[in-house]
């Protein structure tokens, strides 16, 4: 059975759905659910789904091998970033080497880097008159959406559509296929 470990530091609905699309599998499934933020949803959302959820402070994160140690003890196959703001620290890359995956709601190299996540992302390729977007799936390295991409899917943007009309396509790009990626990366 393949072990998934997932951050996140928000609301946790692509959490939700891994844990949703995997909870009946029998080659994998999502054992626990981390997060930044201990105010955040996706906590709520994987202990509901009898998900172990944990939060943690940025010391624990990277200054000690405080998390390096919770995920070493969970031996997880692969560590996905669902919607996690974060850059995630050397010691933990290193130790799970191209196992981190990342899920990003634009075309990367486009629209990547610190700072660009959520509608800040929606609203710049709306302001910036975009004709279309979407997601990207890639390995994390130690930069910001900087590694090697595994997947991308596309949809168009209208040139009526608000910063919101893009979230609702970006969100039905990410429930049809981030879960199927990351079926396909434990499959390899």
């Amino acid at each position: 059975m393949k072990r998934i470990v997932i951050f996140a530091s928000g609301s946790g609905t692509n959490a939700e759905n891994l844990i949703k699309f995997f909870h009946n599998r029998e080659n994998a499934s999502v054992i626990q659910v981390l997060s930044n933020n201990p105010h955040a949803k996706v906590l709520d959302r994987a202990k509901k789904l009898k998900v172990s959820a944990l939060s943690f402070n940025r010391i624990a994160f990277t200054r000690t091998d405080d998390v390096l140690n919770i995920l070493k003890s969970s031996h997880p196959d692969l560590i996905v970033l669902a919607g996690f703001l974060w850059k995630f620290p050397e010691n933990i890359l290193k130790e799970f080497p191209n196992k981190v995956v990342n899920i990003h709601p634009a075309l990367l190299p486009k629209y990547g880097g610190k700072g660009m996540y959520g509608m800040h992302v929606h609203e710049a390729i709306v302001a910036n008159k975009e004709r279309e977007t979407g997601i990207t799936i890639h390995y994390v390295n130690d930069q910001y959406d900087e590694g090697a991409i595994i997947f991308q899917a596309k949809c168009v943007v209208d040139t009526i559509d608000s910063a919101q009309d893009v979230v609702k396509k970006i969100h039905k790009l990410e429930m049809e296929h981030f879960p199927k990626v990351i079926e396909q990366l434990l499959n390899e």
